[in-house]
């Protein structure tokens, strides 16, 4: 009986690599449209590459809704759920705060994010379902736990109809699956 070990290779890399590096992501987004915005949560399994610039990987799921800003009361209007796949630089230090023992880090990355998204009542002219890519430079905050992080950039949504920019605001929130103290 042959079977594939697709599944086992893709354990095998994820386990080998520490823990420490790996991270869950929690992030809430925002894209912004004419009288409309989309208001999304993601979770996310953030996995480090090192491809030339490129130093981490994630793979997310999106949930969330599209409220009318032209409504006073229940402004809610759809459903919107997707998937998304970014790659993001290494960090670029930008300061070093906190103590000399244990300092934490603020710097500056660039995340590019591919997704594919399918929603009920959808504003948008491109229908129930779309595709966007979006380029989100940002600022990160990161020290010995919970990494922090903001991105603002253009999104470009691709469907039925000629592709569509907008605004994309993200807060990013990631933990660590392990913890490392540094030797004596």
């Amino acid at each position: 009986m042959r079977r594939s070990t697709m599944g086992m290779l893709i354990a095998a890399a994820t386990w080998s690599t520490r823990a420490g590096a790996q991270a869950v992501s929690l992030r809430f987004a925002a894209t912004v449209g004419s009288n409309w915005q989309g208001v999304a949560a993601d979770i996310g399994y953030l996995r480090p590459v090192h491809a030339g610039p490129l130093r981490s990987v994630m793979l997310s799921a999106r949930a969330g809704s599209f409220i009318d800003e032209g409504a006073i009361i229940n402004g809610s209007r759809g459903f919107v759920g997707g998937l998304a796949l970014g790659l993001r630089t290494g960090l670029a230090r930008l300061a070093d705060v906190g103590n000399e023992t244990n300092p934490a880090t603020i710097g500056a990355d660039l995340t590019l994010e591919m997704g594919g998204y399918a929603g009920t009542n959808s504003p948008l002219p491109q229908g129930s379902s779309w595709v966007a890519v979006s380029l989100l430079p940002g600022v990160r905050f990161q020290g010995e736990g919970v990494r922090y992080g903001l991105v603002v950039g253009p999104t470009v949504f691709f469907g039925s109809v000629k592709p569509q920019l907008h605004a994309f605001l993200g807060v990013r929130f990631e933990f660590p699956l392990a913890h490392h103290s540094g030797r004596p």
